[in-house]
């Protein structure tokens, strides 16, 4: 779908603090929101864009962008109207939005607590008000889902071992995946522990290990991993998944005792 130019006249509205997000990020998702807004029109409550892109950790060329429309009312209509503007966004990297009402948010800060924590505090409103700012996560919550997160994840892991161990292949996908799927759950327990979390993942890690007292050793290994698709520090990927378990189980002990 392309907005010809008497298209974008009749849109009447304008994204704003495309600024405040990477330089490459804003260039994308510019176009790919103005179609959302051609189409829904007055449906759309708000629109933001949270992760990578707000902060310091966006990689052009491998880091996708991450956004979320808020509807007054989300129906069969709203979903099949977005088909074809969501098939084109995937081909320029930008993840498929959340569709998301006020009343979804509201009623599921208790279940996705992590979520919708990472979302307040890394998103920038492109469009409409925010309706982010005046929600509040209860911190019982949060540490029960940490808790749950790591915990899950070392069983599945153990499990995902024993079925690849003996072929090796594998492995290391499964700390790569683990990994990214684990760490706002890290930036979770700092802030049950009062600790604002910074901005880039490395900062994060290293706080990590000053305020628990975990070998982040392997934590940065596997970070610069993702970053550079190489072996992780030339590391023994068997060995590394060992040793990552390792620091997971006291991460997963410690969320258990934080209150």
């Amino acid at each position: 779908m392309k907005l010809t130019g008497k298209d974008k006249g009749m849109l009447m509205v304008e994204l704003k603090n495309l600024d405040k997000l990477n330089p490459d990020a804003g260039k994308k998702i510019k176009p790919y929101m103005e179609k959302f807004l051609f189409v829904h029109g007055e449906s759309i409550i708000s629109v933001f864009i949270y992760g990578s892109a707000t902060c310091g950790d966006y990689v052009k060329g491998s880091s996708d962008v991450n956004s979320a429309i808020v509807f007054k009312n989300i129906g069969a209509s709203e979903l099949k109207k977005s088909l074809q503007i969501v098939n084109e966004g995937i081909r320029h990297r930008i993840n498929t939005p959340l569709f998301l009402t006020r009343a979804h948010i509201m009623t599921s800060l208790d279940t996705f607590p992590i979520e919708f924590m990472e979302m307040k505090e890394n998103h920038v409103i492109v469009y409409g008000e925010d309706v982010l700012a005046d929600i509040n996560i209860d911190p019982v919550n949060l540490r029960f889902v940490c808790e749950e997160q790591i915990k899950g994840k070392l069983i599945r892991m153990r499990q995902a071992y024993l079925e690849i161990g003996l072929r090796k292949k594998g492995i290391e996908a499964l700390i790569k995946e683990s990994f990214a799927s684990l760490f706002p759950v890290f930036r979770g327990l700092l802030r049950i522990k009062g600790i604002t979390p910074l901005k880039t993942k490395k900062e994060n890690i290293k706080a990590l290990g000053d305020a628990f007292g975990v070998d982040t050793d392997i934590l940065l290994a596997i970070l610069s991993d993702t970053r550079n698709d190489g072996k992780i520090s030339g590391q023994n990927l068997e060995s590394a998944l060992f040793q990552y378990i390792e620091q997971l189980e006291k991460l997963g002990n410690i969320a258990d005792q934080l209150r």
